[in-house]
């Protein structure tokens, strides 16, 4: 129930019956619930405490990490499990051919009557309004104080830095940018000068969650933190004309064990576990989001080990249409919503929950890989050169005809037999593939393994690789550096010994600290200069130097400096 203290406009306890969604419900009638009288009809039930399993697979813990697999707290102050017997690969080692064949997305278990279910039961919100609602400010160019996060080759045009708890939070990681020139042609999403970029940021504590089996609620305990609960994935709506932005709450729907229509965070399954929550009890990690693009009304999030998962934004829910988060508002099922208490999320008492957020935009469509794994081990971030790749990064190339751009994060410090590849889908494929059928496929129509032979800091230039983007033909990647500077990298598709390979530049510039996606805004359609825009993740708390913002880089003078 919502708290007591509160006032509650409409309680109304009619429900609206729907069909379970075959093979993704989690089987009824588990481990009876432990006594509770607080418990209503409808709350979770062992088994069933959040979502269940979504049938995708898990990503390791540090994925997109430069650590991973270098030993005990190496860099990051926390321990970090060995890989068994690392084998560098050598920096002269030959490209790895691309074989698009081994990227083939498919649509995955439609899931449009769940979002059809929630339409009608809970208010929307259109992204313009959100937008003129933005509720938390940021700060521009000077406001920004003195960052030493830059690099000393590129001149940073723009600048955003984060409310200071968005800015030190341990438990949101920013990864993903895309935004408005991503969207559409001409740029002009609601006012003709706001200008929106979207950033996904991921939970990256991996807390406890509540354990129902051994009788314990621990997230909603008066004394657990409101981080208690594993919340997936979060996207950060920025307007530059107001220079506010919004937090949006990703979720994923489904039909509870009451045959109640509900939603928890992306793949944040709590698992059926006794004690804590441990890999025995298959507990899901959620996702990364180390890649977004915004396109049309879609917007399509990485999910490294499966591929993409698909948004709406025309399908953005309100749990708060009053603005009054003191006021439990009525919702169009009979139900209320409460925007106060931080630790539920879903249908729970006959209330609907968000971790505390006002909107939520539940997942449309999945769009996963068709190849199957590599063999190899992956928990220290390796990559292999054929089956099945990674989705770490996205971006959109609109120079001409519109593609995705999509590509692998790998550590070749760890093994492996690749440090990456990329690959290209038509977006009109892609578009086709989520308004289809289950099973209706998108296939790339160019993919490159990374150029190798180059070297920096005493190991492979070309991997660890955070973002990428193609424009006018050349292709930009941001390579990470651990806790310092990284490096934006140029390549150029070409012919080596009679196969086609992209031929990296020999000149590489410094970038900021955690360089991570990039996002091209084009500036066709409001008449601005081309920017090159990416973001910072590291907090203060991970090095004294540290810094997170949004920049931007002028297009030419990028171009201009690689020669």
């Amino acid at each position: 129930m919502g708290k007591s203290s509160r006032r509650t406009r409409l309680a109304v306890c009619a429900v609206a019956a729907g069909a379970m969604l075959s093979g993704l419900a989690a089987t009824a009638g588990a481990a009876a619930a432990p006594p509770s009288a607080a418990r209503a009809a409808d709350d979770p039930v062992p088994g069933n405490e959040g979502m269940p399993d979504d049938g995708f697979d898990n990503e390791p813990e540090a994925e997109q990490d430069d650590f991973a697999g270098a030993g005990a707290g190496a860099g990051t102050g926390t321990s970090v499990a060995p890989v068994p017997a690392p084998v560098p690969a050598p920096a002269s080692a030959a490209p790895v051919p691309g074989r698009a064949a081994d990227f083939k997305l498919a649509k995955g278990t439609d899931i449009s009557g769940l979002v059809t279910k929630l339409d009608a039961a809970l208010p929307k919100q259109g992204l313009t309004a959100l937008m003129e609602q933005a509720n938390r400010p940021a700060g521009w160019e000077g406001a920004c104080g003195t960052a030493g996060i830059y690099g000393s080759d590129l001149a940073v045009n723009h600048r955003v830095c984060w409310k200071s708890d968005d800015a030190t939070s341990s438990e949101w990681v920013p990864q993903a940018i895309t935004g408005v020139s991503d969207a559409q042609e001409d740029e002009d999403w609601g006012t003709s000068n706001a200008e929106p970029i979207a950033v996904a940021g991921y939970d990256a504590e991996n807390p406890g969650r509540s354990d129902y089996v051994a009788g314990r609620d621990n997230c909603v305990q008066a004394s657990a933190s409101d981080a208690c609960n594993e919340k997936g994935i979060r996207v950060s709506f920025f307007n530059q004309a107001t220079r506010m932005y919004r937090h949006v709450l990703l979720v994923w729907p489904y039909m509870n064990s009451k045959d109640h229509v509900s939603f928890d965070a992306l793949h944040a399954r709590e698992g059926k576990c006794t004690s804590s929550v441990t890999s025995s009890c298959a507990a899901q990690n959620g996702i990364h989001a180390g890649g977004m693009v915004w396109y049309g009304n879609y917007l399509y999030v990485a999910d490294t080990a499966n591929g993409m998962r698909v948004f709406d934004l025309r399908k953005i829910m309100d749990l708060n249409p009053d603005n009054n988060a003191d006021v439990n508002d009525p919702t169009p099922d009979g139900l209320v919503s409460d925007v106060v208490d931080k630790k539920r999320v879903g249908r729970q008492s006959n209330v609907w929950y968000g971790y505390g957020y006002r909107y939520v935009m539940p997942q449309v469509a999945t769009l996963k890989f068709t190849a199957a794994k590599n063999g190899g081990t992956t928990s220290g971030n390796q990559c292999y050169a054929t089956g099945r790749p990674k989705a770490s990064y996205i971006s959109l190339d609109r120079t001409g005809t519109d593609h995705l751009v999509l590509g692998e994060y790998c550590n070749t410090n760890n093994g492996g037999t690749s440090p990456g590849r990329v690959a290209t889908y038509p977006m009109t494929a892609l578009t086709a593939a989520v308004e289809g059928t289950t099973g209706t496929a998108a296939s790339a129509d160019l993919a490159y393994g990374l150029p190798t032979g180059a070297t920096f800091n005493g190991e492979a230039l070309w991997h660890k690789i955070q973002g990428v983007t193609r424009y006018e033909g050349k292709w930009y990647f941001h390579r990470s550096n651990g806790y310092d500077n990284g490096r934006l990298l140029q390549a150029t598709p070409g012919t080596v010994d009679g196969t086609s390979q992209l031929v990296g530049n020999a000149k590489t510039l410094e970038s900021a600290f955690g360089p991570e996606d990039l996002y091209l805004a084009h500036g066709r359609g409001d008449g601005f200069a081309p920017q090159l825009w990416s973001l910072s993740e590291h907090a203060p708390s991970k090095c004294a130097a540290c810094k997170r913002e949004l920049y931007s880089y002028n297009v030419s003078e990028m171009i201009s400096d690689f020669g």
